[in-house]
C-alpha cells in the first residue's frame, strides 16, 4: 500500500508537470494549428531566466519576471518569424520553430555555459508537505501540482468565459469576420502565441529546480510533450491534460518495479521457456524499458484512435 500511493504522488506530480509543459503547446495548436518544435527550448529559457532572476530577486519575483520575458520572446519570434512563413502552410512553420530551438540551446550555452547551474528550490518550500507511511512528500511537488492545477482552471476560464477567450476563437475559425468587426487577428495569434511560450516558459520556473536545469534538458522533454498532445487529442486542453497523468503515473510506476516481464508472466502462470519468441526481451526488468512507454502509447493511438482521447482533429 505504501508502494502504491507514494508511485500515485509521484506520477500525479509529474504528470502535472508535464501537462504544465504541453498545456502551451495545445493552446497554440489548437488556435494556431502551429506545432511548435522550439516549445521544449521555452521551457529551458524560462529555467534559466528563473535561475538568474532567483539570484537577484528571489524566487516568488521571478515566478512572474520569467514567464513574461519568455511570453515576449515567443510574441516577437511569432511577429517577425513565424507569420511570414505562416502562408506556405505546415512544413516551414515546423522547420522554422525547430531551426529556433537549436538557436536558443546555443545561445544558452553561450551565455550560462554547458554544465548545470545551481538553481534550488526556495527555502520556504525545501520541507515535507505531509508524511504518508513514514515516507515524506515534498512541498515542492505539492506546490508544482497547486501551479498545474490553477494553470488549467485559469486557462479554462480565459478561453471559455471571457471575451478574449470569444475572440481567439473566432479569429481562428473566421478570421475575416473578426477583422470586419475591428479585432486585429495578426495580433491576436501572436498574443497566443506569447502566451503558450509563457506557459512553458512558467513550467520551466517550476520544474528547473526540482529537476535539472541544463541545455539539454529542453531534448529530455521535448518528444514526452510531443506524445502527451497526440494522446491527448490534438488541440484538447483537457485531453492533454488527462495524457499528461496517465503517461506519468504509468511511468513512474514503471520505473519504481524492480521485476521483470519473465516473473510477471510467471505470476499469471504463463510458462516462458528459453525457447519462447522474445524470450531475451521478457528477461528485461520492467524499470529498463519504462522510458519507451510513452511512445508505445503514441503508435498505439496513431494506429487505433488518431484523434487521441479527447481530439476532435488529426493533425
Amino acid at each position: 500500500m505504501e508502494f502504491f500511493a507514494i508511485s500515485l504522488l509521484n506520477g500525479l506530480s509529474y504528470g502535472l508537470l508535464l501537462f504544465m509543459l504541453s498545456s502551451g503547446l495545445t493552446l497554440i495548436f489548437s488556435m494556431m494549428g502551429v506545432l511548435n518544435f522550439a516549445h521544449a527550448s521555452f521551457y529551458m529559457l524560462g529555467a534559466y531566466f528563473a535561475y538568474t532572476v532567483t539570484s537577484v530577486l528571489g524566487f516568488w519575483p521571478a515566478l512572474i519576471i520569467a514567464p513574461l520575458l519568455v511570453g515576449l520572446i515567443g510574441a516577437a519570434f511569432e511577429k517577425f518569424c513565424l507569420r511570414r512563413v505562416h502562408k506556405f502552410g505546415h512544413v516551414p512553420e515546423l522547420l522554422v520553430t525547430f531551426g529556433l530551438s537549436y538557436i536558443l540551446v546555443e545561445l544558452v550555452q553561450l551565455v550560462w555555459g554547458r554544465i548545470a547551474v545551481d538553481y534550488r528550490v526556495p527555502e520556504s518550500l525545501s520541507g515535507p508537505l505531509f508524511t504518508l507511511y513514514g515516507t515524506q512528500f515534498p512541498m515542492y511537488r505539492g506546490f508544482m501540482m497547486l501551479v498545474a492545477l490553477f494553470m488549467l482552471l485559469a486557462v479554462w476560464l480565459l478561453l471559455k468565459r471571457t471575451r478574449i477567450g470569444l475572440v481567439i476563437q473566432a479569429a481562428l475559425t473566421h478570421p475575416e469576420t473578426a477583422e470586419a468587426l475591428g479585432h486585429n487577428v495578426p495580433r491576436v495569434f501572436m498574443l497566443v502565441f506569447g502566451g503558450g511560450a509563457a506557459l512553458a516558459g512558467l513550467a520551466g520556473v517550476i520544474g528547473g529546480n526540482a529537476f535539472v536545469t541544463e541545455p539539454s534538458m529542453a531534448a529530455a522533454v521535448g518528444s514526452v510533450i510531443f506524445v502527451v498532445v497526440v494522446v491527448g487529442g490534438m488541440g484538447s486542453l483537457v485531453g492533454a491534460f488527462l495524457a499528461s497523468l496517465l503517461i506519468g503515473v504509468i511511468q513512474t510506476f514503471a520505473v519504481a518495479v524492480d521485476s521483470s516481464l519473465l516473473g510477471a508472466a510467471a505470476t499469471l502462470g504463463v510458462t516462458v521457456t528459453p525457447a519462447t519468441f522474445g524470450y531475451a526481451l521478457l528477461k528485461l526488468k520492467v524499470s529498463q524499458i519504462a522510458p519507451i512507454l510513452p511512445y508505445l502509447f503514441l503508435v498505439l493511438m496513431l494506429t487505433f484512435r488518431p484523434k487521441g482521447l479527447l481530439g476532435t482533429r488529426e493533425g
